[in-house]
């Protein structure tokens, strides 16, 4: 069936008038005529009653005038649905990311990204950097925000942002009311730490940084979350190393202080999958770049 003359049938339907409807139409009536006639023989059902006086609806011409108006909007949002979807404007996207880097900016992207593209799906899951890098692996998750990166022939990544690392003090120890502490300060304290199978590199720059200023850390407790560990510093079991951007949490109960020596960076990188939805992918990825400040290429 033309679907024009699901048009032309609902202007005459609405009408009730031939004349207005072709007018309306910008053709003469009697193709426009022709073409109703043309529908009824094709449907093998009578659409219109029509004399010299008035036109009305029959029955199924009532029925039919519904269903005409539905295809045509069905057809209408099938249309637009496929041109966002060429736009990268719909879609699915799935992010990870640990729970250090759900600060300030990883907010802003998110809020930016669902301004900008409401109809994109968006699903977020918190994971460590291992299992972040297994679910790129797996494609269970399309882009993550991590802390370790290893070559891989399907990911793509780039440094994110590169932060400090600062001392999780309880409110009430001594060195709690120094604006900036010494690292060497901290040799004789329990520690609550990241654990290294979740995270070798980023276990291990805590621990060189501890070990180029004489500080071997006692480990007495192991937490996979940064809010975790900053909650056991709050319950005053330990003191802890973690990134400047945890400070962000601002529990009760516990100081941040940066340290008087030069700490190491602290990377977090964004990766992402090379097979994913070049269009969905690459309008997360610009939101990151103007977001976040850095230069990301999804070919």
């Amino acid at each position: 069936m033309d679907i024009r003359k699901l048009h032309y049938f609902i202007a005459v339907a609405e009408a009730l008038h031939f004349s207005r409807a072709a007018e309306k139409l910008n053709m003469t009536q009697p193709p426009l005529s022709q073409q109703i006639q043309d529908l009824e023989t094709e449907l093998g059902v009578k659409l219109l009653e029509r004399n010299k006086r008035q036109v009305r609806l029959t029955p199924a011409g009532a029925v039919f005038l519904e269903e005409a108006k539905m295809i045509l909007s069905q057809l209408e949002r099938s249309i637009k649905t496929t041109q966002l979807a060429d736009q990268g404007i719909i879609g699915n996207l799935v992010v990870g990311f640990v729970d250090s880097a759900a600060g300030d900016i990883m907010v802003d992207i998110l809020k930016g990204f669902r301004e900008q593209f409401p109809q994109i799906q968006l699903t977020l899951h918190e994971m460590t950097s291992t299992q972040q890098w297994q679910a790129l692996q797996d494609g269970t998750i399309h882009v993550g925000f991590l802390r370790f990166i290893e070559p891989s022939k399907h990911i793509e990544y780039r440094t994110f942002t590169n932060e400090s690392l600062v001392a999780v003090l309880p409110e009430k120890h001594s060195l709690a009311s120094q604006p900036v502490i010494s690292v060497s300060s901290l040799v004789r304290e329990p520690f609550i730490l990241f654990p290294r199978h979740f995270g070798a590199s980023f276990h291990d720059l805590i621990l060189g940084f501890c070990a180029q200023h004489g500080v071997y850390p006692h480990v007495v407790q192991e937490a996979i979350q940064m809010y975790t560990i900053v909650n056991l510093v709050a319950a005053n079991l330990g003191v802890s190393i973690v990134p400047s951007s945890v400070a962000v949490f601002r529990r009760s109960g516990v100081v941040f202080r940066p340290f008087e020596e030069s700490v190491p960076a602290v990377p977090l990188y964004t990766a992402w999958r090379t097979d994913v939805n070049k269009s969905v992918l690459s309008a997360f990825l610009r939101t990151v770049e103007e977001v976040g400040s850095i230069t990301l290429d999804s070919r």
